[in-house]
């Protein structure tokens, strides 16, 4: 009887192929609408938290800046500058403190040259050795700066893929020597692409050390701190190490714009919070797409309920039972979603898989940039 049921239930889909087929189609938009929005969700959110694992989460950095409320005899506006005595002090008073890296950078001023090519956009930096653990920065060819470069005073240099690109183009460039406002620097090692995108980001660094940085440039005052730490109360460390700095500089702890705190554990958090809901939002325009296909699945069904009366009453007189033929109905109906669903999953794929490439192929390495500032 059930086998009988089906058969009737394919030839009814058979018989009405145009209404079947146009139904069978909006189940598949319906369906395929969810998949793309969650997988769209899904990506953003790997994006990001790909974007933040290239900075790193567990990181702190501290950015000189200006008062805005007075103290003592001080007024507001008064420039905070920070010195290398700052990381040792940093490095001492706050606690969890696993590393700290002082950073002097100069970007679109330095001069950068190998053979005939010159540049003055790379992103200079001089930092301790420990800076390529807090960043996260991974060598692909080569080795990283060295406690003995640092102390040596060693003209290294260890550059981005971008930067290795741009001035030695397609050569090798371990052993190589760069020119940096007219002193040599060896180059000893390559560091892997990261996920960033723009002319400011970690893939155009030439990263040398800070005591060679001296040989360059009047290193007194510095960019800024860097540290990473232990533990998952960021936000208290986070105010500790600007405690810290108001001791020594004589502002109040509750100036933020004397000295930014930047807290990547809780930009990354709140990223998260914006993405979680934009994935459900998402979720939700979907859920009304397919349930606009579902009704109108079920719009269709009532139609050849009503159209078929005739063979309802045929049934029921050879002994067709009330089951049977709710479920020659349901067949036809799940048919329908079934096919719709495997069409839509289909599509889904197909966009999810194009896009990326596409997105490849016309900006190749440029999927992301944080960019810091360094205002208050």
């Amino acid at each position: 009887m059930l086998l009988e049921l089906a058969r009737q239930a394919y030839n009814a889909l058979k018989h009405n192929r145009r209404r079947s087929i146009l139904t069978m189609l909006g189940m598949a938009w319906g369906i395929a609408t969810v998949v793309i929005l969650l997988a769209f969700g899904s990506g953003l959110e790997r994006a990001i938290s790909l974007m933040f694992s290239s900075w790193g989460t567990e990181v702190i950095g501290a950015f000189p800046g200006r008062t805005s409320l007075q103290v003592g005899g001080s007024k507001a506006g008064t420039e905070v500058r920070l010195k290398l005595a700052d990381v040792d002090y940093v490095r001492n008073e706050v606690p969890m403190i696993k590393g700290v890296s002082p950073v002097f950078d100069r970007q679109n001023g330095a001069n950068i040259q190998h053979d005939t090519r010159t540049y003055t956009n790379l992103f200079l930096t001089g930092v301790f050795p420990v800076y390529e653990r807090i960043r996260g920065f991974a060598v692909a060819t080569g080795r990283g700066l060295s406690e003995e470069d640092q102390f040596q005073r060693a003209r290294v240099a260890v550059i981005g893929d971008e930067a290795k690109r741009k001035l030695f183009s397609g050569e090798s460039a371990l052993g190589q020597s760069i020119r940096i406002n007219g002193l040599s620097f060896e180059v000893v090692g390559i560091y892997q692409h990261k996920v960033q995108g723009g002319d400011n980001n970690d893939n155009s660094m030439v990263v040398i050390p800070f005591s060679a940085m001296g040989d360059l440039y009047d290193t007194q005052y510095i960019t800024g701190i860097f540290m990473d730490y232990e533990g998952q109360d960021h936000q208290q460390l986070a105010r500790v190490v600007r405690s810290v700095l108001a001791s020594h500089h004589n502002f109040r702890t509750d100036d933020h714009r004397a000295v930014f705190i930047a807290d990547f554990k809780q930009d990354f958090d709140e990223f998260r919070i914006v993405t979680v809901a934009l994935k459900i939002l998402l979720a939700f325009i979907g859920a009304l797409t397919l349930g606009i296909g579902g009704i109108g699945l079920m719009n269709i069904m009532l139609v050849s309920v009503q159209q078929r009366t005739r063979e309802i009453g045929v049934e029921k007189a050879l002994g067709a039972h009330r089951a049977h033929i709710l479920f020659q109905f349901l067949a036809e109906a799940m048919v329908i979603t079934a096919l719709g669903g495997l069409l839509g999953v289909a599509f889904a794929y197909l966009v999810s898989w194009s896009v990326p490439s596409k997105a490849k192929s016309r900006n190749p390495g440029n999927c992301a940039s944080i960019r810091l500032s360094h205002d208050a």
